[in-house]
């Protein structure tokens, strides 16, 4: 079957990736001044911590929202492929319903009776009112059976 020119669902993009992309330039950024700091002085500083700070917070961040950049991906194709799948599932009932050949398949969709076919409603139909159908006798009294219920 040849691909429709539908649009495309929903799919995280550009302002996700431009996040994690600046977390990873910013990560970066940050590991490359912990590696200068490192490699210029022989013992701990205060600008060493805070770089070590930002460059692991920084890495962290991009990771979460990598991560939920991923899952938002995947749940939209999940989604786009569950419509797809009612859409089919409804077209084929409905194709099924209108070429079904014996009426024990399927449940045909009602047609409307032509002109002259036309009765009263419901004919045929034995109609019981709620208030008498059978729980109650002719004084109005409930049966001993139907108390037990």
């Amino acid at each position: 079957m040849a691909e429709s020119s539908r649009p495309q669902p929903y799919q995280p993009g550009a302002v996700s990736l431009f996040f994690v992309a600046k977390a990873g330039v910013f990560a970066a950024g940050f590991w490359i001044w912990v590696l200068i700091l490192v490699l210029r002085t022989s013992s701990a500083t205060g600008l060493q911590v805070l770089a070590a700070t930002g460059a692991i917070t920084t890495t962290l961040v991009g990771v979460v929202l990598g991560a939920r950049m991923a899952l938002q991906h995947s749940a939209a194709i999940r989604h786009a492929e569950i419509k797809k799948l009612l859409v089919d599932i409804s077209w084929n009932a409905f194709a099924a319903a209108g070429n079904a050949e014996s009426s024990g398949k399927v449940v045909p969709f009602p047609t409307s009776p032509a002109d002259g076919d036309r009765v009263g409603p419901r004919s045929g139909i034995d109609r019981v009112s709620v208030l008498d159908g059978g729980a109650t006798e002719r004084n109005g009294a409930r049966k001993r059976s139907d108390r037990r219920r």
